[in-house]
């Protein structure tokens, strides 16, 4: 799926995340903290131009915070992955593509935005002469006035299903954001057949999260209250990083068409905090004691790859390629307390501080061939084979060098389309994938907030194993309607699933290679194209069944249902000055091990006038005018469990954007070839080519000249051939 965002309404992006984009991308759900999923499954992988970022191995959602949804030139969802890619991702691979500049000239662009909810600054600057290009920028947002409740009420029993307990909380929620990312780019045509290009990039977040006179209630059997665990607190939970992305890349074309060699390498870190601040009240309201959580981490990874691709006869083309990634992961954590409202803070003797590092490095090489058939027809198989290996220890405890095995796996890809006399094109794809656990799943920090509700990472955690199978037809309808159909099924095994556990009375969540996951589904999405007014919408919807094979009753859970998405937008263009922008999205209700997760819908209005010359506009936008708030309702069951919890928050918004760009550009016609690396192997979270009769990864769309990323048809790991997906 290929979606020109900013070619088809630039207006309603302005001063937005990508998470805004994203919201609209056929396949794709976001929820209200911008964790995205794709056909269901949060396995995704997403790079910026081809690269990956150690804050999107961290967060996705914090990720897309960063990248100003006007500079997006293109998202890039990609279903069905060939050998090219990483194996990692078992869900797919959503490649963000931003503006580059391929104009002789200097350009400064400035975006001014501003609103009940949040306030944007953004400053994008390119020149270009002779055989170089510059490219600087920056974005900057702040979010604010975010206030909401929570309510919390769990029962808990013991293995011969005997009541134990019923605890009652409830709070005050509010929140602040900081989001900021700056890039420097640069690349160089050195001759006809060689260039290089460069960037650097520096992202910055600040998040704090306030439950404001929590309160806890808490009763025995025969309603006898349970004044040891009754408690009043605040909660700051704070999570900063900063993450700097560099790379250099060089690439050799030949004469012969399609012919390409590429050398990338990548590096990236990202450091960050994550700690949380428990004041604990007394009956008047002040600060009888304090309990702290400190836990600082970094993510490194350093990147090279070597890419070559060459066509052998008519309507063939081979493609391989080798890889390396080394990823260095290290967390220190530990508990501290204090008596009374000071910060003389001394580690909590009960809680073991520790220091944990992690150290992986994957190997890998693959194989494709593209083979354009008779009628239409384009094969593409490919074999993909990477190797892992493991060093983990802790500073302390008894376990200080857990064995954690190396392991290797070879992961097959089959794209087969074909494409019709009238233009629809047919797709069938199989795949392998696998998911590897990110630090959020390894970390064995004990995250614990709320003292009913602890998280605790796993650093034995094995991979995820997925077997995707799916077909697709796209068609246009008398030149107007773009229809595009698919169906897929997912079956994964040693699924990552959350295994929650009481100790006392605090429900503990830890995580394990015990689950079994089966998805099948549809989706259906149409554009429309009437002169001055534009629509596009689709519905997608699957069936899950989960289940985590446990044989004990106390601790087995499955689940299965329905989850249905869909999503309309409609554009109207008065005059070349004034316009005006609708938007809905609804998600379903999510089926999860142990429960679900209520739905909700947001929708957007916005109107436009752009200023002479096409230099930019004013905008002003309303977000949810009718209904003001969202309530997310969870709900767990288990034998020794049952919880039901709310968060409320507060979503009507209202906001206006300026943005106006100063410079004299004219069109450079010299193509130019960049490619990425693209890290797409972390659990967090084509067009058909006339060369080669149609072929390219299903659900993936091919991006052209791309700048920073990309190269020939933007394959990230190499760049998919012209004729083949491009």
């Amino acid at each position: 799926i290929q979606v020109h965002a900013q070619q088809r309404h630039p207006f309603e992006y302005v001063g937005g995340d990508a998470t805004d984009v994203l919201k609209r991308v056929p396949l794709l759900s976001v929820d209200l903290d911008g964790n995205v999923s794709l056909r269901g499954s949060s396995n995704i992988r997403v790079l910026i131009n081809n690269k990956p970022s150690t804050i999107a191995a961290s967060s996705i959602a914090d990720a897309l915070k960063q990248i100003p949804a006007d500079q997006i030139q293109t998202v890039e969802v990609i279903t069905s992955p060939s050998a090219k890619y990483d194996a990692e991702g078992s869900g797919g691979i959503i490649n963000i593509i931003t503006k580059t500049n391929n104009l002789r000239g200097g350009s400064l662009s400035v975006d001014v935005g501003a609103g009940l909810r949040a306030s944007n600054l953004g400053l994008n600057g390119s020149y270009r002469t002779g055989k170089m290009g510059f490219s600087l920028g920056g974005f900057g947002r702040a979010s604010y006035n975010q206030p909401g409740s929570f309510i919390n009420n769990q029962d808990t029993y013991n293995t011969s299903g005997n009541f134990l307990s019923n605890n009652v909380q409830s709070a005050s929620t509010r929140r602040n954001d900081a989001f900021g990312r700056y890039t420097l780019g640069w690349d160089m045509d050195i001759d006809k057949h060689n260039s290089l290009s460069a960037s650097v990039a520096y992202g910055v977040r600040n998040s704090n999260n306030y439950q404001d006179l929590l309160r806890t209630v808490s009763t025995l059997p025969n309603n006898v209250p349970n004044t040891a665990l009754n408690s009043v607190r605040n909660v700051k939970t704070t999570d900063e990083s900063g993450t700097v992305d560099a790379s250099l890349n060089y690439t050799h074309t030949y004469e012969t068409p399609q012919r390409e060699f590429s050398i990338l390498t990548l590096y990236s870190r990202n450091n960050r905090t994550n700690d949380f601040l428990n004041d604990i009240l007394g009956s008047d309201n002040n600060t009888t004691n304090r309990r702290r959580n400190d836990n600082t981490s970094y993510n490194q990874e350093l990147t090279a790859q070597a890419d070559y691709q060459s066509p052998t006869v008519k309507n063939q083309l081979l493609e391989f390629g080798v890889k390396d990634i080394y990823r260095k992961v290290n967390s220190q954590y530990a508990y501290l307390l204090t008596t009374g409202n000071n910060d003389n803070f001394v580690v909590d003797p009960t809680q073991l501080a520790n220091n944990f590092n992690y150290n992986q490095n994957v190997a890998s090489g693959y194989v494709t061939y593209t083979v354009g058939l008779p009628k239409g027809f384009t094969l593409k198989p490919g074999v993909r084979y990477e190797y892992t290996t493991i060093n983990a220890e802790f500073s302390q405890g008894v376990n200080k060098n857990p064995n954690i095995p190396d392991y290797g796996v070879l992961v097959p890809s089959v794209n087969l389309s074909r494409k019709f006399d009238n233009g629809n094109v047919l797709k069938l794809a199989y795949n392998r994938r696998i998911q590897r656990p990110s630090l959020q799943f390894l970390n064995p920090n004990r995250q614990a907030p709320n003292p009913l509700q602890a998280t605790q990472g796993n650093p034995q955690l094995s991979p995820e194993y997925t077997n995707n199978y799916e077909i697709g037809y796209s068609t246009v309808v008398k030149q107007k309607v773009n229809l595009n159909m698919s169906a897929f099924v997912r079956n994964t095994t040693g699924s990552i699933q959350a295994i929650r556990t009481p100790s006392g009375d605090t429900i503990v969540t830890s995580y394990a290679n015990i689950g079994k996951e089966d998805a099948y589904g549809a989706s259906v999405f149409a554009s429309v194209n009437a002169g001055k007014l534009t629509l596009n919408g689709g519905v997608d919807t699957y069936y899950a069944v989960l289940n985590n094979q446990l044989t004990d009753r106390i601790y087995a859970a499955k689940n299965q249902g329905f989850v249905i998405n869909g999503r309309v937008q409609a554009s109207y263009a008065f005059n070349k000055q004034w316009a005006l922008q609708g938007f809905s999205f609804f998600r379903g209700q999510q089926v999860q091990l142990q429960g679900y997760q209520s739905g909700f819908g947001i929708y957007s209005l916005n109107i436009r006038r752009s200023f002479a010359d096409n230099r930019g506009g004013i905008g002003f936008g309303a977000e949810n005018f009718v209904t003001s708030t969202r309530s997310i309702r969870s709900e767990i069951n288990t034998p020794l469990l049952a919880q039901s919890s709310t968060n409320v928050v507060k979503i009507l918004n209202f906001k206006v954007n300026i943005s106006y760009r100063i410079g004299k550009l004219t069109v450079d016609q010299r193509p130019r070839n960049r490619k990425g690396v693209s890290n797409d192997d972390l659990k967090e979270g084509g067009d058909s080519g006339a060369g080669l009769g149609g072929g390219g990864d299903t659900g993936g769309g091919g991006g052209g000249q791309q700048g920073g990323g990309g190269g020939r048809g933007g394959a990230g790991a190499g760049g998919r051939p012209a004729g083949a997906g491009g």
